[in-house]
């Protein structure tokens, strides 16, 4: 993407972060991954007339071939951590999320964003103010709520029992001190008690399994007791999905982790098929999709800080909150969260 043209979608973001003049904002890199990114992010900066600066961390280690969260180059640099807090806020271009590093960060009051998926996909999705309010009438509802159930017509039925953890929300932007956000991105979510899910969620053809980037193509079946995933049966994508699973050595890989349901209208299903090397945050955000999560709890605030960690986006599914429904056969059904398309 054009330099000049990434510069100004950079300017537009930190402009709704509520950067301004005499803040103090860092960008964080690693190795040669998205110097672009980070040029483009300090000349939008000095624009906003702030004080910039770029934290280029040392090249990351030789992929293991699992998606380790929460582990990052920071945690054997100290000082680095200690400079990024006295920042007001934080570019993350590494992804940090779930990790020590990340929470000691916003606890000294630093907002943090975190932009990682490909510019063309940043700029179809780019935040908006009116976004950000249907993100925030789903979260409000959330925090309110007591029971989450989720069915769908292949035989999910899962309940979530909540008010343990707090409830969450994403829309691509931050300008709270201590929050942190993920550029693109709209759901809401929260987390089950550490001991409060139960039930059985059937994955169908076409939901995702990140980080696999890969849609399912037969059903898989999870037994769910107590918070833990008991047992996954299927053909060969539940097969995949153990095998991986395996590979952490982890039993609390199996716990459940967030839930909650994706609201951008302009967020693609097929997004996979597009832009193949992103994260898959167009997967998680895509309009009435409800996804599961597996693994680490930790953002929650929860005990769980495994390594082991799994998106689930699924479609057409219904989720309901004290028995209210928040989303009908993957459908939006709160008229205030509701986006009229045509």
């Amino acid at each position: 993407m054009d330099v000049n043209v990434l510069t100004e979608m950079c300017l537009v973001q930190l402009s709704l972060s509520g950067v301004h003049e005499g803040e103090k904002v860092i960008v964080l890199s690693q190795g040669d991954e998205r110097l672009d990114y980070a040029d483009a992010f300090l000349a939008a900066g000095r624009r906003l007339g702030c004080q910039m600066y770029h934290m280029r961390l040392p090249a990351s280690m030789p992929e293991t071939g699992a998606w380790a969260v929460g582990k990052t180059g920071l945690a054997a640099i100290p000082d680095a951590v200690e400079a990024l807090k006295q920042a007001d806020m934080v570019v993350d271009l590494i992804f940090l999320l779930f990790s020590d590093e990340q929470m000691a960060i916003q606890a000294s009051g630093t907002r943090v964003l975190t932009a990682v998926e490909p510019a063309p996909l940043l700029a179809r999705l780019m935040p908006t103010k009116q976004l950000r309010e249907r993100v925030e009438v789903g979260a409000e509802l959330l925090a309110k709520a007591k029971t989450m159930r989720i069915t769908s017509k292949h035989g999910t039925d899962v309940v979530y029992k909540l008010g343990v953890y707090p409830t969450m929300s994403e829309y691509g932007y931050t300008d709270q001190p201590g929050r942190w956000d993920h550029w693109p991105a709209a759901f809401v979510f929260t987390g089950g008690a550490d001991d409060g899910v139960d039930g059985t969620i059937v994955l169908a053809p076409g939901d995702v399994l990140l980080p696999f980037n890969t849609y399912v193509r037969e059903p898989v079946t999870y037994t769910i007791e107590k918070g833990f995933i008991r047992d996954i049966r299927g053909g060969l994508d539940a097969e995949l999905i153990k095998s991986y699973m395996a590979t952490f050595n982890d039993p609390r890989g199996f716990g459940m982790s967030h839930v909650g349901w994706g609201l951008d209208h302009r967020a693609n299903w097929h997004g996979l098929t597009q832009f193949p090397g992103g994260m898959g945050m167009e997967l998680r955000s895509f309009y009435g999709n409800v996804m599961f999560s597996t693994g680490p709890n930790n953002e929650l605030g929860g005990p769980n800080n495994t390594a082991c960690h799994l998106d689930i986006p699924m479609r057409n599914c219904s989720l309901f909150l004290d028995d209210e429904p928040m989303v009908l056969d993957g459908q939006i059904a709160v008229k205030e969260m509701q986006h009229v398309f045509g």
